[in-house]
């Protein structure tokens, strides 16, 4: 509990059920969240209405990477309103993305940061007054929210823990003489996947690098894997999170080689944080 809670909260063991008291309570706050990566998560009239964490792109980074809005037009827009309560109207009222479009970009970033956090487990949290953030979207319910992360954690799981494991290891391309098919026939996604591999970054980074989802890029990387395009980076890095640069790799040729089902993270009942983890990427 902290200064500014207007009631108690049933139940704050863990971030789900922390959510779902929110909801009950049809609460507005934003909940600060310690850990690595940690982030925030925005709540709005008790739905979860955008999340922000250094382990996905959100929506600024989704526009300005994917070179839908230009680095100019987004300072515009970011000077018209210092408050950044109204953004995402400004974004369509200028014309750079339409309404439906934003909404859909809003929706992708809030469970792609979701789906990131729910990959480790977090120091401590702390719920405080609603801060301006960047969205577009009705909100989604804690229930919805979770089912989202344990779907896409089902969907990338081969054996417990293997989704993070694949989320901190740095990728790089396979030697040319064990190719299992020519890289030109590779759809373009896979391509820039494989040239952004080099061997330093993560799939954190390479999201961050292509504008593109957390998750989309780790499907992409899981489909180069089985296929023998990537493999893992063997050099030993003693556990220290990537350094790597996450700007766009300035080529992507078309022959570049350069747990079960899972909830947001949990924290031990009776503790005020959980014990200190060691970062995984």
């Amino acid at each position: 509990m902290t200064e500014g809670t207007e009631e108690p909260l049933p139940d704050s063991r863990n971030i789900p059920a922390l959510l779902a008291a929110l909801r009950t309570q049809h609460r507005s706050c934003t909940v600060a969240v310690t850990g690595t990566p940690g982030g925030s998560i925005h709540v709005r009239d008790g739905l979860v209405v955008a999340m922000e964490t250094p382990g996905a792109p959100g929506i600024e980074g989704l526009l300005l990477r994917s070179g839908r809005i230009g680095e100019q037009a987004w300072s515009a827009v970011r000077a018209s309103d210092t408050t950044h309560e109204h953004l995402a109207a400004e974004l369509v009222d200028r014309g750079l993305v339409g309404a439906g479009e934003l909404e859909v970009i809003s929706l992708s970033a809030l469970f792609d940061a979701a789906f990131a956090l729910s990959l480790s487990v977090p120091d401590s949290w702390e719920v405080t007054e609603p801060v301006p953030t960047l969205y577009r979207n009705a909100g989604v319910t804690p229930e919805r929210l979770l089912g989202e992360v344990s779907r896409r954690i089902n969907f990338l799981a081969g054996e417990p823990g293997s989704v993070a494991a694949l989320a901190r290891t740095r990728m790089q391309p396979a030697s040319t003489a064990h190719l299992s098919e020519p890289v030109d026939r590779l759809p373009a996604r896979h391509r820039a996947v494989l040239a952004a591999a080099d061997g330093r970054r993560t799939a954190r980074d390479i999201a961050f690098a292509l504008g593109r989802g957390l998750f989309a890029v780790m499907i992409d990387l899981r489909h180069l894997l089985d296929r023998g395009l990537v493999r893992p980076h063997t050099h030993p890095t003693n556990g220290r999170p990537s350094t790597a640069a996450r700007n766009a790799p300035s080529v992507v040729p078309p022959s570049a080689m350069a747990p079960p089902a899972a909830s947001l993270p949990r924290r031990l009942p009776g503790r005020n944080s959980a014990p200190a983890r060691r970062p995984h990427d």
